[in-house]
């Protein structure tokens, strides 16, 4: 089970593990893995291609962690690894054409606190969010669900702050169309 450490802590884990402690890297481990582990199911829809791309994205980052400027914030810096590796599976399932959409009831749990005042009945929100265009989803996931400021969000994505809060916007109006209008009929 993951375990909550500060910004600091995980940056000053981050240094260590730069300079080879191995018993940091599994502190890190501990502390990130379960929310890269949520984001990347809720980008794929599948739990067990979320674990897989999660694995993949720890390969990455002991593979990038030369890149990572100590002091920085740990957390936007593995999402963003996270979310490269997601658009790579991505690209490379298109190039094979295997397009597969899951049943509802095939959806992860997404730990939508945030959300979860707004839209107090899990599935329907689950339902509603598939209804949502990608690149908002995204944007409404890693601000209200795993709690990065617009800002980071936008770093994450490649966008601007404001371009951020404005995706995320939409897609929580999105979210609210949809549920009122009973979600899509699949």
């Amino acid at each position: 089970m993951g375990q909550e450490a500060t910004p600091d802590r995980l940056a000053e884990l981050m240094v260590a593990y730069q300079n080879g402690d191995g018993a940091a890297f599994e502190e890190i481990f501990a502390a990130i893995a379960v929310p890269l582990r949520n984001y990347l199911t809720s980008l794929t829809r599948d739990r067990a291609r979320g674990e897989d791309l999660m694995q993949e994205t720890f390969l990455q980052l002991h593979r990038s962690r030369h890149t990572y400027l100590p002091g920085r914030p740990v957390k936007p810096w593995a999402f963003g690894i996270a979310r490269n590796v997601f658009l790579m599976a991505r690209r490379s399932a298109a190039r094979r054409a295997k397009h597969e959409t899951p049943a509802f009831d095939e959806l992860p749990e997404v730990p939508i606190e945030g959300l979860a005042k707004l839209f107090p009945d899990r599935d329907e929100l689950s339902k509603a969010l598939v209804n949502v265009p990608e690149d908002r989803r995204e944007a409404l996931l890693l601000h209200h669900v795993w709690g990065f400021s617009f800002r980071e969000v936008g770093h994450m994505l490649g966008i601007s702050e404001r371009a951020a809060k404005l995706r995320s916007f939409r897609g929580v109006q999105g979210l609210r169309e949809s549920m009122a209008g009973g979600g899509s009929d699949g």
